[in-house]
């Protein structure tokens, strides 16, 4: 088609495509920053919204309050544990220093120094009940220490329990507001592709095109790129059906109008052949013939040999005679090339 424009008019053209394409990307800036704040407009739950908040809030306390026993405990086990190794070093140095003097004892054989065994006797004793005293200090701290990791254990199981609870709700209302939001997408696109499909099948050749062409590139970016990847999954259940549904819709109109087609096809090549040439466009004339096809069926047609003057597929004529100097030429061309004559037949428009 583009061989049959004058040269101002390509350019042109190509303006006003450079013009289609910024009106669509405007009109898609404008279109992200709807679809982006669509999610705005409802509340965005949350797990606290659906935890029972009293029994949370106890078990929460409750494991606040035993982390905290359980760190003093373990502070307070810390300084047991040491007085604990104090008093078996204590003790064990005195057995030791007790054992080596009741070997000299025993070798000395001496009666006046049964006095001073039986105190150092009675001290070593004394080093034991400390030692046994620091030991059960550990021991009762410990216990505190298993009873409040044990209490928080506890109290985290309890949290965790209505957390999974909550948990099944929220997930609920986080598909419901999905699937909302997806409604709210769905029915600010689905107009303008309605609108979209409109201005093809209606406008897209009228003289306002580039901001037909604009709207529509802009209708199919929302609905294939702003809607399809937010459509809900449900596990794949939800994206099949729909791509099922879009399939056969699509399928079904591409297959009525080729039927369509094919019916306007047949119709067309029952008429006269100087009426067949009237009805097809100028434009569309030579774009076909620039492709190497039939104006009239769109089937491929060998122009380059000159014996051929007539489709071999619908009968069509392509070339014929300059009534002024009975040059051949196409039957599509206004004017001959080698006189300037005007066509009786020509196409027009």
């Amino acid at each position: 088609m583009s061989k049959a424009l004058r040269l101002s008019e390509k350019w042109f053209r190509f303006g006003l495509w450079l013009v289609a394409v910024v009106f669509a990307s405007f009109l898609i800036g404008l279109g992200n920053n709807l679809v982006a704040n669509l999610p705005k407009v409802e509340h965005y739950p949350q797990l606290e919204d659906y935890i029972d908040q009293p029994a949370a809030q106890k078990a929460r306390q409750q494991i606040r309050q035993a982390e905290e026993t359980a760190r003093t405990a373990q502070e307070a086990h810390d300084q047991a544990q040491l007085k604990l190794n104090a008093a078996r070093a204590n003790a064990a140095t005195a057995r030791d220093t007790f054992n080596g003097w009741l070997s000299t004892r025993h070798a000395t054989q001496r009666p006046d120094q049964d006095a001073e065994l039986i105190a150092r006797t009675r001290a070593l004793e004394e080093l034991k009940v400390l030692e046994r005293k620091a030991l059960s200090d550990v021991e009762r701290v410990q216990q505190v220490l298993l009873d409040a990791r044990q209490a928080e254990a506890q109290a985290r199981r309890n949290l965790q329990t209505l957390e999974n609870d909550a948990s099944g709700a929220l997930t609920a209302a986080l598909q419901a507001q999905e699937l909302r939001v997806f409604g709210y997408r769905l029915a600010l696109t689905l107009p303008l592709l309605g609108i979209a499909g409109w201005l093809f099948a209606k406008k897209r050749q009228s003289t306002w095109w580039p901001f037909v062409w604009g709207f529509i590139y802009f209708a199919l970016f929302a609905f294939f790129v702003e809607l399809v990847p937010y459509l809900p999954s449900y596990g794949g259940y939800v994206r099949s059906v729909v791509g099922i549904l879009l399939t056969v819709l699509v399928g079904r109109y591409a297959i009525l109008a080729l039927n369509r087609y094919l019916e306007r096809q047949k119709q067309a090549e029952a008429l006269p052949d100087v009426e067949r040439r009237r009805e097809l466009s100028y434009d569309t004339a030579l774009a076909r013939l620039g492709k190497k096809v039939c104006p009239g069926c769109e089937r491929p047609v060998d122009l380059t040999n000159t014996s051929i003057d007539y489709c071999p597929h619908c009968g069509i004529c392509l070339f014929d005679h300059c009534g002024a100097c009975e040059t051949r030429k196409s039957a599509f061309a206004r004017f001959c090339h080698a006189c300037g004559a005007a066509a009786k037949d020509a196409v027009q428009g």
